[in-house]
């Protein structure tokens, strides 16, 4: 049975998601750094030191900790939809959309 839904406009979704993780990831490092710098406020209580590192935490589990080697979960989930893609779907789409948007008679 033929696949039903377009392989390219989820690789074009997938790619436009990434662009827009890519964005967040610098303010939310800017945000661990504050978070970070609060965490040496002088005699902070450690009831409110542990609110910063939960902050902390939430922070690497979505941009990951060395967000440069790509390990957050945000871009797991991501890559899960691209593997998800039938590749050989994805290349016969395109090959198609390059004959242009008519169908064929044939």
């Amino acid at each position: 049975m033929p696949i039903q839904w377009s392989a390219m406009r989820v690789t074009e979704a997938a790619d436009m998601i990434e662009k827009h993780i890519s964005a967040a990831v610098e303010p939310l490092e800017c945000a661990r750094e504050a978070a970070e710098a609060a965490l040496e406020i002088t005699n902070l209580p450690q009831y409110m030191a542990q609110r910063f590192l939960s902050l902390l935490a939430e922070i690497d589990r979505a941009i990951g900790e060395y967000p440069s080697l790509r390990g957050s979960m945000l871009m797991s989930r991501l890559k899960a939809i691209r593997d998800d893609v039938p590749e050989d779907a994805l290349e016969a789409e395109k090959k198609a959309s390059s004959y242009g948007d008519r169908p064929s008679l044939v």
